[in-house]
């Protein structure tokens, strides 16, 4: 783990550290960078709606895989 020093206006860290009900200051910015970068992927995932082409089958998908059997 890294340790970094960063400054952060103490209302905005309390304010998350209630809104998330967590126990310190540091574990509320651990979980609201983990839900940034989660909402950020799932956004990447959306933007490539329509934009793959699938070449096989849920059905081939699910049970094609011969290293499964």
């Amino acid at each position: 783990m890294a340790r970094t020093t960063i400054t952060l206006p103490t209302e905005l860290l309390d304010d998350l550290k209630n809104m998330l009900g967590t126990s310190s200051k540091t574990e509320a910015v651990i979980v609201a960078i983990k839900d940034e970068i989660s909402a950020k992927k799932i956004e990447n995932i959306k933007k490539m709606a329509g934009k793959l082409e699938f070449i096989k089958t849920a059905e081939e998908l699910r049970h094609g895989d011969h290293r499964l059997g």
